[in-house]
């Protein structure tokens, strides 16, 4: 059993940065692939950026060159930077650890761009 925690989310002004923090508890999240989500009012969840225990990336296109998510299995934890936020950006923003069958999530953190 893996339980996430995120942190880092709030109110920021289009172009500005944000940092969230997904921090893993039960298991060590090195094998796992990691990802962040993302949830806007009255749309779909949408992946918006994975990492998979090897580092390689994957990213939402619309969020290409802006974002970067990084791991550090040392401290069990997931990273999401988020530069050049845009009102578009704003959603709750979740992390999600996944091993075979095993698919885990957090509760979110809501990040909100506007002016």
């Amino acid at each position: 059993q893996v339980q996430l925690v995120e942190s880092g989310g709030g109110l920021v002004q289009p172009g500005g940065s944000l940092r969230l923090s997904c921090a893993a508890f039960g298991s060590a999240i090195s094998r796992y692939t990691m990802a962040w989500y993302r949830q806007a009012p009255g749309k779909q969840r949408e992946l918006v950026a994975s990492i998979a225990g090897d580092s390689s990336t994957n990213y939402l296109d619309s969020v290409k060159g802006r974002f970067t998510i990084s791991r550090d299995d040392a401290k069990n934890t997931l990273y999401l930077q988020m530069n050049s936020l845009k009102p578009d950006d704003t959603a709750v923003y979740y992390c999600n650890a996944v091993l075979g069958w095993h698919n885990y999530w957090g509760q979110g953190t809501q990040v909100t761009v506007s002016s």
